[in-house]
């Protein structure tokens, strides 16, 4: 594997992922996002959180691109093994965290379906760019 290039197109997939979650905490599910801190009587996340969130979140991007040069010699090079990458990430973090918060009730079922939509297109774009970057050794 050439992690040289597995940093590269983690740190662009890390990129679109945090972009992507900005847009949809703060632009699309805002008053959404707004009314969950209120009801759960918290308050919003300070500069501090924000940027951990933003480190894991690039961790996340090197770690779909780690696994998408994992799984290259199985599934070949490409788009599919990329889309295929993105999905496995995205079910065990996105998909199951938001199932999680919908059974315990602490997210309504339309952002639960929103959010979910969301995370797979962002994480399949993201592990995408990501992927077109990378190369082997």
């Amino acid at each position: 594997m050439n992690y040289p290039r597995i940093l590269i197109g983690g740190l662009v997939c890390g990129l679109i992922l945090s972009v992507g979650e900005f847009v949809l905490n703060s632009v699309v599910l805002k008053a959404q996002m707004e009314e969950f801190v209120r009801r759960c009587g918290m308050t919003p996340p300070d500069p501090k959180a924000l940027a951990i969130l933003f480190v894991i979140t690039f961790m996340l991007g090197i770690f779909i691109i780690y696994l998408y040069a994992a799984i290259r010699p199985r599934y070949g090079p490409g788009p599919k093994t990329a889309i295929c990458a993105a999905l496995l990430a995205w079910f065990c973090v996105y998909f199951y965290n938001n199932a999680v918060g919908l059974a315990l009730g602490f997210i309504p079922v339309n952002v639960f379906v929103i959010a979910v939509v969301w995370g797979a297109v962002q994480y399949t774009l993201a592990a995408l760019a990501g992927a077109w970057l990378y190369q082997e050794a």
